[in-house]
C-alpha cells in the first residue's frame, strides 16, 4: 500500500516587499501626506497657542464662531462649522479615491494580501471602542463617545515620523497607509450611520440624483473642471441639508472615479485628480480644520480632568492601549490562522511599533468628538483635550519603539534605494532579470579595467621614481637611501 502523502500549502509572507509600481505610488502619496502632516502639526500648535494666551483667547473664539454664508441655502455656518463640513469634504474626497484605488489596483485587490491589514484595521477600531465603553461604563460616564478613539490620522503619524527622523521600510509604510484607508472607510460609515439624527428625504434624493449625474458624466468621459466642480458644490449643499454629514458627498464622488488606466493612458483619471487635489487637502483643508478645532484650553486642572473623567480617560486609553493591542493582535491572529509568516526583514516588534503609531488620532477623532457631544460645549472641549493627550502619549511611545530599531530600518531603506545598475530601478527589483546581471557584469568589467589601468600607471610612476635615485637606492624599502 503506497504511503499517503500530505499536501502542505506554502506559508504566505506578510508585509513583504512591495511591487515597484505600488512602492512608487506609496512613496509619492506619503511624501505629500508628510508635508501636510507637518503643516497639520504646526496648525494644531498654533491653535493651542492662540486659544490659551489670555490676550488672544477672545479673538480665537470670535473668529471660530463668526457666521457667514447664505442662510436661504441653509449655509449660515460658523467658520469652525465650515472647516468641519466644507474643508473636510475635500479630505474625504481624497480618502474615497485612495480607497477606490486600493480596491481595484492596490493591496486590497488581492484578498490574500489584504486580509492581514484589513483585519488589523478592523480590530484597531473595535478594541478602542470596547476600551472606551468599558472605561466609561465603569466610571458611570456617557457611552456617546465610543467612536472617538477609533480613527487614525495618517498625516499626523507621518509628521511624527518626519520630526523624529525615523526611516520606515516601504512595507511598514504601506501597512500604515492601508490601515488608515480602511480606518477612513469605517469612520465614514460610523459618521453616516450613527451621527445622522434627522433626514430630509427631498434634499437627500436631490443629492443622490446629483451623484448619478456625476457618475454619468464620468462614464461618458466628459472632461473639464467646469462641469464637475459646480456639480460637486450642488451635491455638497444638498447632502448638508439632508441631515447626512456633508463629508459623505466627498467620499461618494471619490469612489466613483476610475482608478485603473486604460490603453494609452499613463495615469487613470482618479490618480490624476488625486495628484491635483491631495496638496489642497493636505496643505490647506486639514490644517485649517485643525486650526479651528484643536484650540482647547489647556491648564493643570483641565489635564487632570482628562485622566479622571470616565469619558476622557476612555478616549486616552482607547487611543494608546486599544489601538496598539487591536492592530497588533489582529495582525498576529490573522497570521496565525492564515499560515502567513512575517517577512524575514521584519519582526513582530516592528508591527507593534506601527500599531502604537496608529494611536495618533486627530482629524477624524476631533470631528467625531464634535458630533458625539454636539450641544455640550464643555464635554466637547474635554474630549478634544483627551484626543490631544492620547495622541501625544501614543506618539511618544511609538517614537521610543521605532528609535530602538531605527538602525535596522535605515539599512533596509538603503537596500531598497540602492541602484548600482544606474537605470533608475532599485537593484532589489531586478535580481531575477538576466539583463540586469549582464549589465552589472559590464559595469564591473569597466571598473576592473579602469583599476588595472590605474595600477599599471602607478607602477610605471614608481619605477620612474626609483630610476631617478642614483644607484637604484631604496629599491627594497621604496624610500631614498
Amino acid at each position: 500500500m503506497a504511503a499517503s502523502r500530505t499536501r502542505t500549502t506554502p506559508a504566505r509572507k506578510a508585509l513583504g516587499r512591495l511591487s515597484l509600481p505600488e512602492r512608487t505610488f506609496v512613496a509619492d502619496a506619503l511624501r505629500t501626506e508628510t508635508v501636510g502632516g507637518v503643516l497639520l502639526l504646526l496648525a494644531a500648535v498654533a491653535a493651542l497657542v492662540w486659544a490659551n494666551i489670555p490676550a488672544l483667547h477672545a479673538s480665537y473664539e470670535t473668529v471660530s464662531h463668526f457666521h457667514l454664508g447664505p442662510a436661504v441655502l441653509g449655509l449660515d455656518l460658523s467658520v469652525q462649522h465650515w472647516a468641519a463640513d466644507g474643508l473636510l469634504a475635500v479630505f474625504f474626497f481624497v480618502a474615497g479615491i485612495e480607497l477606490k484605488r486600493e480596491l481595484v489596483a492596490g493591496d486590497l485587490r488581492d484578498p490574500g494580501a489584504a486580509i492581514l491589514p484589513v483585519v488589523a484595521a478592523l480590530c484597531g477600531m473595535a478594541v478602542p471602542a470596547v476600551v472606551y465603553a468599558l472605561t466609561s461604563a465603569t466610571g458611570g460616564g456617557s457611552l456617546a463617545g465610543w467612536a472617538v478613539p477609533t480613527a487614525t490620522d495618517i498625516a499626523f503619524a507621518l509628521a511624527v515620523l518626519a520630526v523624529i527622523g525615523t526611516s520606515l521600510p516601504s512595507a511598514l509604510r504601506a501597512f500604515l497607509l492601508t490601515l488608515a484607508v480602511v480606518d477612513d472607510l469605517f469612520a465614514i460609515l460610523i459618521i453616516a450611520v450613527f451621527f445622522t439624527e434627522r433626514l430630509n428625504f427631498a434634499t437627500l434624493g436631490g443629492a443622490v440624483a446629483g451623484l448619478v449625474v456625476f457618475w454619468l458624466l464620468l462614464r461618458k468621459g466628459v472632461r473639464g473642471w467646469y462641469a464637475y466642480v459646480p456639480l460637486a458644490l450642488v451635491i455638497w449643499v444638498l447632502m448638508h441639508n439632508s441631515g447626512v454629514h456633508a463629508t459623505i458627498a466627498g467620499v461618494a464622488m471619490g469612489l466613483m472615479l476610475r482608478c485603473t488606466p486604460r490603453e494609452g493612458e499613463e495615469h487613470s483619471p482618479g490618480e490624476h485628480i488625486e495628484h491635483l487635489v491631495r496638496p489642497l487637502s493636505a496643505g490647506l483643508a486639514v490644517p485649517l480644520f485643525a486650526l479651528f478645532s484643536a484650540g482647547v484650553s489647556i491648564s493643570g486642572g483641565a489635564l487632570g480632568d482628562v485622566f479622571t473623567k470616565p469619558e476622557t480617560l476612555g478616549v486616552v486609553l482607547g487611543l494608546v492601549v486599544g489601538k496598539a493591542v487591536g492592530i497588533f493582535g489582529g495582525a498576529r491572529l490573522t497570521a496565525r490562522f492564515t499560515r502567513a509568516s512575517l517577512s524575514e526583514e521584519l519582526a513582530w516588534a516592528d508591527v507593534f511599533a506601527v500599531a502604537s503609531l496608529a494611536g495618533i488620532g486627530f482629524t477624524v477623532s476631533l470631528l467625531i468628538g464634535e458630533l458625539a457631544f454636539e450641544g455640550d460645549t464643555a464635554m466637547t472641549g474635554e474630549v478634544k483635550a483627551a484626543v490631544l493627550c492620547g495622541s501625544l502619549i501614543a506618539a511618544t511611545l511609538a517614537t521610543v519603539l521605532l528609535k530602538i530599531r531605527n538602525t535596522r530600518y535605515r539599512r533596509l531603506c538603503e537596500a531598497e534605494e540602492r541602484d548600482e545598475g544606474l537605470d533608475g530601478i532599485p537593484d532589489v527589483y531586478e535580481q531575477d532579470d538576466p539583463a540586469y546581471h549582464l549589465r552589472m557584469a559590464e559595469i564591473h568589467e569597466r571598473k576592473a579595467a579602469e583599476h588595472r589601468r590605474l595600477a599599471e600607471a602607478k607602477a610605471a610612476e614608481r619605477q620612474a621614481r626609483l630610476a631617478e635615485v642614483p644607484g637604484g637606492a631604496g629599491e627594497e624599502n621604496d624610500s631614498p637611501a
